[in-house]
């Protein structure tokens, strides 16, 4: 069976199990910018988007979610704190460490 994303087919292989994990904080609380930026840092780094969900709590809050063929990334603000979790999970290496130095030049960690 094969995956598909929007813009190919991904082949389904067997995979070592072994997680890569990233896990950062940032200030940037906006939902429309923070769904803009991480598409665009999945994409840079190669990962294939399976699927995508939000949600807008009343408080001003945002969580989200990307299925990923890959694993997920997961992405929860804390309004009153003014800052956001972001968690990327999956298992390959060379994805994962391409996510972190591409997110790492955006936010100037």
């Amino acid at each position: 069976m094969n995956l598909k994303d929007n813009n190919n087919t991904v082949e389904n292989k067997e995979v070592s199990a072994v997680v890569y994990n990233f896990q950062q904080w940032i200030s940037e609380t906006d939902p429309t910018r923070l769904k803009n930026e991480f598409i665009e840092l999945l994409e840079i780094s190669g990962y294939h988007i399976l699927n995508f969900m939000e949600h807008n709590f009343p408080n001003g809050g945002y969580t989200c979610l990307w299925l990923l063929a890959e694993s997920h990334l997961a992405i929860h603000t804390f309004i009153a704190d003014k800052k956001t979790y972001i968690e990327l999970s999956g298992c390959n290496k060379a994805m994962n460490e391409s996510f972190q130095r591409a997110f790492n030049k955006k936010f100037k960690v």
